[in-house]
């Protein structure tokens, strides 16, 4: 059944003030941000659930993932606790790390879908270009620096819900397999694969990517995206990459990471890299240096390493989707803050969502102070074997 079409009067109200917008005064942006709530949850149900292939949960079916509804408040605050109140102590027991972020992809999963998109990542902003596009594009940068076509077999190493694993394999023709920690994402990523009919061409995997559940010399190539940031030892999961790739294969990560303008003597830039690490599941942040030399450490050799933030002089900030879109998170907050107020939704998600809220700007300040990239570009390559 075809999803009953939107009234044109909204989508020609919609169209007017998407392009008179930044005009808006702040009182008008935040009575659009309402409005645009209200009616969200007056139309989501209708245009939503009529269609066959759900794209995303609407506002009605925000959950804590893998989290039963009754224990999300419980879990998310053992997440917070779990983390030190000194500056620069991120988390503060790392061998609970991987149950920790475990625990932050079931918590967000399904607001980091309902607000974002599929690809758990940013992405500069090419010229003439929207956000999806700009996004599709960084993922096939992915593609063709590993030389990815068809017949040969890639790692998607902390994969989400599957959405740069779609685009890595649609556009090369390769296998991707994706490895997640979390058991929800795992059954997301397989409903869209398989609606968007790209399951021929992809595998999903719950799996701890420090203890990868794969012989050695499987995969032709790997990559991560915004993903090995949450490993306690950067080491031990390029060590787990490095076993898997086949002898003179790519491995490609975007990690995140401070830069050369990180001070860590300046309380500013240290607070709003604490507020990344907790927003984000990340048990401390590294420098890229630190990355580079955790793959060589291992085996790697390093063949690129810089900040595609910064790569291109026509390609806009990859903050600037948090940035102009602020208004927008008030106005998804005031959304969940009615659904816990309906009782609608699982006691202690209105936090889960107030922290997101919170680190989109800690974020957006790590981006204009240039402290901090969510995209320093890593390539690696497994040495061939000798003959």
């Amino acid at each position: 059944m075809a999803a009953p079409a939107v009234p044109a009067i909204i989508t020609e109200t919609v169209s007017k003030i998407t392009d008179n917008f930044d005009k808006l005064s702040t009182g008008q942006k935040y009575a659009v941000a309402a409005a645009g709530g209200l009616t969200t949850l007056y139309l989501a149900k209708s245009l939503l659930a009529s269609t066959g292939y759900k794209r995303k949960p609407n506002s009605f079916e925000l959950s804590g993932g893998s989290i039963s509804a009754e224990n999300v408040a419980k879990e998310f605050n053992a997440y917070s606790d779990s983390y030190g109140k000194q500056a620069g102590e991120g988390i503060k027991d790392r061998s609970k790390t991987v149950h920790l972020v475990d625990v932050f992809y079931s918590l967000v999963t399904d607001m980091y879908e309902w607000g974002w998109g599929q690809s758990f990542h940013f992405s500069p902003k090419l010229p003439a270009k929207d956000w999806k596009q700009s996004e599709a594009a960084h993922e096939a940068r992915i593609a063709a620096t590993i030389g990815l076509k068809p017949g040969m077999k890639c790692l998607d190493c902390g994969c989400g819900v599957g959405g740069p694993m779609r685009t890595i394999a649609a556009t090369s023709g390769a296998h991707v397999t994706g490895l997640t920690i979390n058991e929800y994402q795992v059954s997301r990523a397989k409903y869209h694969n398989e609606k968007q009919g790209v399951s021929p061409l992809t595998t999903v995997v719950r799996g701890d990517f420090l203890n990868m559940p794969f012989p050695d010399n499987t995969f032709d190539g790997a990559y991560a995206i915004e993903a090995t940031c949450h490993a306690p030892k950067l080491e031990e999961v390029y060590g787990e990459v490095f076993r898997v790739l086949k002898p003179g294969s790519i491995f490609v990560s975007y990690e995140w990471v401070s830069t050369n303008k990180f001070d860590p003597k300046n309380p500013e830039h240290v607070r709003i890299i604490d507020e990344i690490n907790f927003g984000n599941g990340l048990p401390e942040m590294r420098t890229y240096k630190e990355a580079e030399l955790a793959g060589v450490k291992v085996g790697f050799e390093l063949v690129n390493s810089y900040d595609l933030a910064f790569a291109s002089t026509v390609a806009g900030p990859w903050y600037d989707r948090l940035k102009k879109y602020q208004w927008m998170h008030h106005s998804n907050h005031a959304i969940v803050s009615t659904m816990d107020f309906l009782g609608l939704a699982p006691k202690g998600l209105k936090a889960v969502h107030k922290m997101l809220v919170d680190v989109a700007k800690s974020l957006v300040a790590g981006g204009e102070t240039g402290v901090f990239t969510p995209m320093h570009f890593l390539v690696f390559r497994k040495p061939a074997a000798k003959k």
